[in-house]
Protein backbone atom coordinates (compact mmCIF):
# COMPACT_ATOMS: atom_id res chain seq x y z
CA UNK A 1 0.00 0.00 0.00
CA UNK A 2 1.45 3.13 -0.42
CA UNK A 3 2.13 5.72 1.83
CA UNK A 4 1.48 9.71 1.39
CA UNK A 5 5.24 11.24 2.25
CA UNK A 6 5.29 15.04 1.12
CA UNK A 7 4.22 17.09 -1.36
CA UNK A 8 6.36 20.24 -2.92
CA UNK A 9 5.72 23.35 -3.81
CA UNK A 10 8.60 25.69 -5.84
CA UNK A 11 8.84 29.20 -3.78
CA UNK A 12 11.07 32.26 -4.54
CA UNK A 13 12.53 33.15 -0.91
CA UNK A 14 14.06 30.40 1.39
CA UNK A 15 14.03 32.47 4.78
CA UNK A 16 10.45 34.47 4.08
CA UNK A 17 8.48 30.67 3.40
CA UNK A 18 10.80 28.81 5.74
CA UNK A 19 10.08 31.88 8.66
CA UNK A 20 5.81 31.42 7.50
CA UNK A 21 5.52 27.54 7.90
CA UNK A 22 6.96 27.91 11.04
CA UNK A 23 4.43 30.70 11.99
CA UNK A 24 1.55 29.56 10.79
CA UNK A 25 1.72 25.89 10.81
CA UNK A 26 4.63 24.77 13.47
CA UNK A 27 6.65 23.17 10.62
CA UNK A 28 10.11 23.00 11.00
CA UNK A 29 12.97 22.35 8.95
CA UNK A 30 13.54 18.57 9.29
CA UNK A 31 16.44 18.45 6.29
CA UNK A 32 18.25 20.91 4.12
CA UNK A 33 20.01 19.35 0.88
CA UNK A 34 21.79 22.09 -1.08
CA UNK A 35 22.90 21.54 -4.57
CA UNK A 36 24.14 23.63 -7.58
CA UNK A 37 20.81 25.09 -9.21
CA UNK A 38 18.72 24.10 -6.43
CA UNK A 39 17.92 23.54 -2.78
CA UNK A 40 15.54 21.24 -1.02
CA UNK A 41 14.09 22.01 2.55
CA UNK A 42 11.97 19.05 4.32
CA UNK A 43 9.30 21.03 6.67
CA UNK A 44 7.03 18.87 9.26
CA UNK A 45 6.09 18.80 13.02
CA UNK A 46 5.49 16.10 15.72
CA UNK A 47 1.73 16.05 14.78
CA UNK A 48 2.62 13.96 11.74
CA UNK A 49 5.13 11.73 9.13
CA UNK A 50 3.83 13.65 6.51
CA UNK A 51 6.48 16.44 5.33
CA UNK A 52 6.08 20.07 2.70
CA UNK A 53 9.03 20.03 0.66
CA UNK A 54 10.25 23.53 -0.37
CA UNK A 55 12.32 23.43 -3.59
CA UNK A 56 14.06 26.94 -4.36
CA UNK A 57 15.79 27.17 -7.80
CA UNK A 58 19.02 29.35 -7.31
CA UNK A 59 18.73 32.64 -9.28
CA UNK A 60 14.95 32.63 -9.97
CA UNK A 61 13.70 36.35 -9.52
CA UNK A 62 9.61 35.78 -11.20
CA UNK A 63 7.23 34.65 -9.34
CA UNK A 64 5.91 31.38 -10.22
CA UNK A 65 2.85 30.46 -12.38
CA UNK A 66 0.76 28.89 -9.94
CA UNK A 67 -1.68 28.01 -13.08
CA UNK A 68 -4.90 26.81 -12.77
CA UNK A 69 -4.37 23.15 -11.90
CA UNK A 70 -3.08 23.50 -8.40
CA UNK A 71 -5.87 23.78 -5.72
CA UNK A 72 -4.42 23.65 -2.44
CA UNK A 73 -2.91 22.44 1.09
CA UNK A 74 -5.17 21.53 3.68
CA UNK A 75 -3.90 21.16 7.39
CA UNK A 76 -5.93 20.52 10.61
CA UNK A 77 -6.38 22.37 13.84
CA UNK A 78 -8.05 21.70 17.21
CA UNK A 79 -9.63 25.11 17.15
CA UNK A 80 -10.05 26.77 14.48
CA UNK A 81 -11.21 30.74 16.12
CA UNK A 82 -8.10 30.37 18.24
CA UNK A 83 -5.94 29.76 14.97
CA UNK A 84 -7.68 32.41 12.86
CA UNK A 85 -7.49 35.47 15.78
CA UNK A 86 -3.21 33.44 15.97
CA UNK A 87 -3.12 34.25 12.37
CA UNK A 88 -4.21 37.17 11.61
CA UNK A 89 -1.96 38.78 14.94
CA UNK A 90 1.06 37.54 12.48
CA UNK A 91 -0.08 40.01 9.71
CA UNK A 92 -1.18 36.96 7.24
CA UNK A 93 -4.58 38.10 6.35
CA UNK A 94 -6.41 35.15 6.57
CA UNK A 95 -9.78 35.04 4.90
CA UNK A 96 -12.90 34.90 7.12
CA UNK A 97 -13.95 31.29 8.73
CA UNK A 98 -16.56 28.87 7.05
CA UNK A 99 -19.06 27.09 8.12
CA UNK A 100 -19.97 24.45 5.37
CA UNK A 101 -23.01 22.57 5.56
CA UNK A 102 -25.15 19.70 3.99
CA UNK A 103 -28.66 19.37 4.72
CA UNK A 104 -28.03 21.23 8.63
CA UNK A 105 -25.04 18.92 8.99
CA UNK A 106 -21.83 20.71 9.99
CA UNK A 107 -19.67 18.98 7.58
CA UNK A 108 -16.08 21.54 7.57
CA UNK A 109 -15.84 24.53 9.23
CA UNK A 110 -12.07 26.40 7.71
CA UNK A 111 -10.95 29.64 6.39
CA UNK A 112 -8.08 29.86 3.57
CA UNK A 113 -5.18 31.58 3.81
CA UNK A 114 -1.81 32.43 1.28
CA UNK A 115 1.42 31.78 1.60
CA UNK A 116 4.00 34.24 0.10
CA UNK A 117 4.42 32.50 -3.36
CA UNK A 118 0.44 32.69 -3.44
CA UNK A 119 0.03 29.14 -2.61
CA UNK A 120 -3.64 28.53 -0.95
CA UNK A 121 -3.69 26.95 2.19
CA UNK A 122 -6.87 25.45 3.71
CA UNK A 123 -6.89 25.53 7.37
CA UNK A 124 -9.66 22.89 8.86
CA UNK A 125 -11.33 22.33 12.56
CA UNK A 126 -10.57 18.95 13.37
CA UNK A 127 -14.18 17.24 12.63
CA UNK A 128 -15.64 14.22 10.99
CA UNK A 129 -13.50 13.30 8.17
CA UNK A 130 -11.00 16.30 8.93
CA UNK A 131 -9.01 14.90 11.87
Amino acid sequence: MAKTIHSMIRVLDEKRSVEFYSKAFDLQVADRLDFESFTLVYLSNSEQEFELELTINKGRTDAYNLGDGYGHLAVSVTDIDAEHKRITALGYNPKDIVEFERDGTLIAKFFFIKDPDGYDIEVLQRHGRFK
